[in-house]
């Protein structure tokens, strides 16, 4: 079985998160979302993974490679991302029979791509509460009837969950896809040219689907994640360390003696935990990462090369590579007033739909002592915050704040 997954965007929504990676490498209980689709399509049988790339696509190869988790891995290049029907194109030489196709960036489990497998035209359909933002299914007799983006007043609250099972025949449709009212070409649209045709799209509902479009959305899908995790020490654990709950433990990674560790939470390779700090669920620390006395960190993301060594607070926040946080640095997670987390996204206004989330940081961020990030803030890469200073907001990558 083969399958084709896009990967070639940017993800510009996920900024300051993507200046430095795609968003499909993004890490989620410490993988790449990438990652995750393509070990649960090897559970069900996939043997080979088309990937599509483009932008910074070096870093998706460097880490595939050929081969991953015993699945063939081959590489297209988009150039231009031009859409989905575009992206799906650009694979045509390398195309089977049949084949799966996916987004890189949704997750979506082993039972319902299962149901994928077992049929020959279809697209799988997801429940929302929110269907005005997404593409909205009409199923009529188990068939997909028409497919409406992004509708004003919704016939339903089925979604397209981007995810395909398609035969070589989709492709004399995705040479004649139109350009849409967005400037691209759209695979809902090749779609729905087929389905004009006669063709026959079975709707298959799936559960287990994580849609991640802005930073805060990385929050829940490592929520759900790391719900499952199984604990595992392969580091050390001092005496005088406490460990409750589900929670893994990196080779080379040592928790020192006073550590207080709520899982579920996950701790990669080569870290430094302690002494004296306080771990809350649904934490995920990368490798090579540092985190010392006096500090607090809950439901939050921390990648690899990562130090927190003294006296700071990190609350539902996403923190990138390679920063390092000066003593008493904290970041707020909750408004005075406690209301819903609002973000300047692009200059726009965007609802969290969160009651906390404190930041989104890039990559080689560095704080002065007792700096201050307020609660909502997008700090881009290599910024370089002063002591004492207060952040709000977006800041620009290369930004110094005094």
């Amino acid at each position: 079985m083969q399958a084709v997954i896009l990967s070639a965007g940017e993800g510009t929504r996920m900024r300051p998160l993507t200046y430095t990676k795609p968003k499909v490498m993004l890490p989620v209980a410490n993988k790449p979302i990438l990652q995750h689709v393509i070990e649960n399509l090897a559970r069900v049988g996939v043997d080979e993974v088309v990937l599509v790339v483009g932008y910074r696509e070096e870093t998706v190869r460097k880490h595939f490679g050929s081969e991953f988790d015993g699945v063939r891995i081959r590489y297209v290049r988009q150039a231009r991302q031009l859409g989905t029907a575009h992206a799906l194109l650009s694979a045509e030489h390398l195309l089977d029979d049949r084949f799966l196709m996916l987004n890189g960036d949704a997750i979506v489990f082993e039972d319902d791509l299962k149901k994928l497998v077992g049929e020959k035209k279809a697209i799988a359909v997801h429940e929302v509460q929110n269907p005005q933002d997404f593409g909205v299914v009409e199923v009529e007799e188990g068939f997909v009837r028409s497919i409406i983006e992004k509708p004003d007043d919704p016939p339903s609250n089925l979604i397209n969950a981007g995810i395909y099972s398609f035969t070589r025949e989709i492709v004399e449709y995705l040479r004649k896809t139109p350009v849409s009212v967005r400037g691209e070409y759209e695979i809902t649209d090749s779609i729905t040219m087929a389905i004009a045709d006669g063709m026959g799209f079975r709707a298959v509902r799936i559960e287990g689907w994580i849609d991640v479009g802005y930073p805060w959305d990385l929050l829940k899908a490592n929520e759900i994640l790391l719900s499952e995790i199984e604990p595992r020490i392969e580091g050390e654990v001092e005496e005088g360390a406490v460990i409750k709950g589900s929670v893994i433990v990196g080779e080379g990674s040592v928790v020192m003696s006073g550590s207080y560790i709520v899982g579920p939470v996950i701790i990669g390779r080569n870290c430094r935990i302690g002494p004296n700090c306080y771990i809350r669920p649904y934490t995920s620390i990368g490798d090579n990462c540092h985190v010392g006395g006096a500090v607090e960190i809950k439901n939050s993301i921390v990648m690899s090369n990562t130090k927190i060594p003294h006296h700071n607070y990190i609350g539902d926040s996403v923190i990138g590579e390679n920063c390092n946080f000066g003593a008493g640095t904290k970041i707020a997670n909750l408004r005075l007033d406690e209301g819903e987390v609002v973000v300047n996204v692009k200059g726009k206004a965007v609802k969290t739909g969160r009651k906390k989330f404190g930041a989104a940081i890039g990559d080689n961020v560095k704080t002065g002592i007792n700096a201050s990030i307020n609660v909502g803030s997008l700090v881009g890469n290599d910024v370089f915050i002063g002591l004492g200073a207060v952040v709000s907001g977006f800041v620009e990558p290369n930004s110094k704040v005094y």
